[in-house]
């Protein structure tokens, strides 16, 4: 098929070997007849109606897009005689199943609602994924107030199946999430967040005894050079700012507790910034940290991530062999990155009121702090200055 050309500038030709990819993908070509002198982009947009610009400046980014067999930038010019692809992504599927996952909910009003995430469960929902995240035990959260519990979210990124996901946490990251049910939630909270004006405090439990006891660790995250699948310090111009304070909380022989408050969001950061200092968290496997059980307790490993100042990552191949041990031990005390995102602090988007929310600690992390506290306790729960997290209200007070 041909379609006609619009002025005469260029005509849309439909691959027959490529017109549908595995992901219900579509394949366009476009071979211009003249000097349009248009930027990739702008031209796109003009020609793919159904995305955005900001959308296809994405898909460019991603590699979806090719002019003469190779990859461009969103700003390359267009000229005669170029052949550009362009694979489009399938129409989003509107329809995300509701799922009966437990919640534990800290918060919820017309506006927004706040979960205490629990461990294994992703934010939302992939192409390739559309089952078992936060997501879809939203979607039956709000079944009995919308047919389509989802429609009780803000419709702010259901084309990438996130509605009201104003941000993120890891897989294994339990602790305080803000979800927003209204558009104008959605986008004064996401205006919030790049303006850092949501404090946001989390837990961790580190191997080694932490000095100095409190910091700032101000160091540029971006990927890692050598392991696709992790971030890194960088000081080679490819990472971007990342901050985080760090105060000590609780010293036990040979791990710490930590209480950490993010000045920025970066991808892993309070993981790569506690590798880059020599204290990575147990179970994180992948910077660093090793697994924790009775052996461990009775005489603390030297982690893999504890040599500061490095860029450290195990390779996906490495880390895996680590985790197949998992299975093969009834001894061990988390199976998890120990991270817990304890207090998250905002002002209502509509309203303007101060909300804090304490997002108790999951059974995983309660048990190690106690386990610590029996068998390798130092020091007991420390006043470190400008703490904010309540030791009692997460629940791993000092008597417990």
């Amino acid at each position: 098929m041909i379609a006609p050309p619009q002025d005469g500038d260029d005509h849309e030709i439909t691959n027959p070997e490529v017109t549908e990819e595995s992901d219900g993908a579509q394949h366009r070509r476009f071979v211009i007849h003249r000097d349009v002198k248009k930027r990739l982009d702008r031209y796109l947009t003009a020609r793919l109606p159904g995305l955005s610009r900001s959308r296809l400046q994405k898909l460019i980014n991603a590699g979806a897009v090719t002019v003469n067999g190779r990859e461009p930038k969103a700003s390359t010019v267009i000229r005669a005689d170029d052949v550009i692809d362009v694979v489009v992504p399938p129409p989003p599927i509107k329809q995300i199943p509701a799922e009966d996952i437990p919640l534990s909910v800290l918060y919820e009003d017309d506006y927004l609602i706040v979960i205490n995430k629990q461990p294994n469960l992703i934010v939302h929902p992939a192409r390739s994924n559309l089952s078992g995240t936060l997501v879809n035990a939203l979607a039956w959260h709000f079944k009995d107030v919308q047919e389509n519990g989802l429609e009780a979210l803000s419709s702010v990124g259901v084309d990438e199946f996130r509605p009201g996901i104003v941000h993120r946490l890891d897989k294994d990251t339990t602790g305080a999430i803000v979800v927003a049910k209204t558009d104008e939630a959605h986008w004064r909270l996401g205006r919030m967040f790049e303006q850092r004006q949501v404090q946001k405090y989390y837990l961790a439990i580190v191997h080694g005894e932490v000095t100095p006891p409190g910091g700032v660790i101000d160091q540029p995250i971006g990927k890692h050079p050598a392991v696709a699948e992790a971030y890194a310090v960088r000081n080679d111009g490819a990472g971007r700012e990342s901050v985080t304070l760090y105060r000590v909380r609780e010293v036990f022989d040979g791990y710490s507790l930590v209480e950490l408050e993010l000045k920025s969001g970066r991808t892993h950061q309070i993981r790569v910034h506690l590798t880059w200092l020599g204290f990575p968290i147990i179970s994180d496997i992948i910077y660093g940290g090793e697994l924790v059980g009775r052996p461990e307790l009775e005489a603390p490993p030297t982690a893999a991530g504890a040599q500061p100042m490095l860029t450290f990552a195990r390779a996906k191949d490495e880390g895996q062999k680590i985790w197949a041990k998992v299975d093969l031990r009834d001894d061990l005390l988390i199976a998890r990155p120990a991270l817990h995102a304890a207090v998250l602090a905002f002002n209502h988007p509509i309203t303007d009121k101060p909300m804090s929310f304490t997002a108790p600690f999951y059974d995983d992390m309660k048990n190690v702090v106690h386990e610590l506290r029996t068998h390798r306790r130092k020091t007991g729960p420390l006043i470190a200055e400008g703490a904010c997290v309540d030791l009692d209200q997460v629940g791993c007070g000092n008597g417990q």
